[in-house]
């Protein structure tokens, strides 16, 4: 009976530890502003997606209060402006807010009603602090009369990837009551069993099984990110990265548990070795 109470909670333990992972992982890279920020931050520090960001926020001011004997001009300012604007030693702190702005419009609650920004329809990314910034440098160069938005906005999915955000801001959080499932439930199976290292050898071997399958599922989960267009090509990039800045992250959690999963289940081996070395010389 103790064997196979301890046999099905090491079961559970690992089914637990299966959801509680990724949950968990999500909770704080994703779905709490601060990792997300962190997550995408050194995204604005790539040479290629600087530029076309940079590129694309510029392209939005709005220059119709320039004179028209200046309209001719304005463009190769403009243009100068964007190759200038990731120089600028505003920019670091003006990407940070553009990506915290872009998390609070993305996870906002829809009922949201604080008098703050509506919440998106879809993923959103909000430019308006890059757009401000640009215009600022703008101005204080030409003296041109630029009022920046509010709010820029760039769409980075679909209004369905919305769902995804909201189902993730329910349920994400809920990874932490799993892992703590999961640790008592091992810890029960350390109690009733007979031996205890078969106990941490399977512990060991579905850390190691859990590990290939979060691999499989990550690689699946990014492919599925990546399909839809959003019909923007610096949205598309700044997709791309993020998904790619978020499964390399999360293959760091994958390569932990794989060795944490071996070395238990080595731990296991010389313990039960060990076990039955002692057992033959005590007969």
């Amino acid at each position: 009976m103790r064997s196979f109470v301890s046999a099905a909670a090491t079961v559970l333990a690992v089914l637990l530890a299966a959801v509680a992972v990724p949950a968990v992982w999500l909770d704080r890279n994703i779905v709490q502003e601060q990792g997300f920020v962190e997550l995408a931050a050194p995204l604005g520090r790539d040479p290629g997606f600087q530029q076309q960001l940079a590129a694309a926020a510029v392209a939005t001011i709005d220059t119709s209060a320039v004179p028209g004997v200046l309209s001719d001009l304005i463009q190769p300012v403009l243009e100068d402006a964007a190759s200038a604007l990731t120089a600028l030693p505003e920019y670091p702190d003006a990407w940070e807010e553009t990506l915290r702005r872009s998390h609070r419009l993305s996870f906002a609650s829809p009922a949201a009603d604080d008098g703050g920004s509506a919440p998106a329809s879809s993923l959103t990314l909000d430019v308006a602090p890059l757009v401000s910034l640009g215009a600022g440098e703008i101005a204080r160069t030409t003296g041109l009369p630029l009022d920046p938005p509010d709010q820029t906005l760039l769409n980075v999915g679909q209004p369905e990837h919305r769902e995804w955000t909201e189902r993730l801001t329910t349920y994400a959080p809920a990874g932490y009551l799993l892992a703590g499932g999961s640790a008592i439930a091992l810890l029960l199976a350390l109690v009733a069993a007979n031996r205890r290292w078969t106990v941490v050898a399977g512990a060991g071997a579905g850390a190691l099984l859990l590990a290939a399958a979060w691999t499989l599922a990550s690689g699946i989960a990014s492919a599925a990110a990546v399909s839809a267009d959003s019909g923007n090509e610096v949205a598309n990039m700044f997709r791309d990265e993020l998904v790619a800045a978020s499964a390399a992250d999360f293959r760091a959690w994958t390569m932990a548990a794989a060795a944490g999963g071996g070395a238990l289940l080595l731990l296991a081996l010389v313990a039960g070795f060990a076990t039955r070395r002692r057992g033959r010389a005590s007969r």
